[in-house]
């Protein structure tokens, strides 16, 4: 039997998508999502904690993505785990894990005039 690697994310874009052309015309997006987790600490307060992930789609799904989602953006990803390892300049070697989305449905804005139709669900058709 085969893993299983799926990732599940609700959460507020940090950032707007910044869309990249790489070789070949092949389109890349990557912005930061924040997922929130609301707990009560010791005391009984209400706390949270902040978790910021590193988005990635590709091809179609990322020029959908730069054109709709904006900063603040309420979405739903499914995707992947997938982590890339490289040397930088100084010969330190770096690591990176990212959530390659497979798709995404827009849920809600933080501004109150949204652009797009809610729940708008868009997918990459990879598998």
């Amino acid at each position: 039997m085969s893993g299983v690697n799926k990732v599940i994310l609700v959460g507020n874009l940090g950032r707007d998508p910044e869309l990249r052309y790489l070789e070949g015309n092949i389109a890349r997006v990557g912005f930061s999502l924040a997922t929130t987790e609301v707990y009560k600490d010791k005391n009984g307060a209400r706390a949270e904690h902040v978790e910021w992930h590193n988005i990635v789609l590709w091809r179609n799904l990322a020029e959908n993505a730069e054109k709709l989602l904006k900063k603040g953006a309420q979405v739903y990803i499914e995707g992947k785990l997938q982590t890339r390892q490289w040397t930088d300049k100084d010969g330190n070697k770096k690591n990176v894990t990212e959530i390659i989305g497979e798709n995404f449905v827009i849920l809600g804005r933080k501004d109150p005039n949204p652009q797009p139709p809610a729940n708008s669900s868009f997918e990459s058709g990879i598998k």
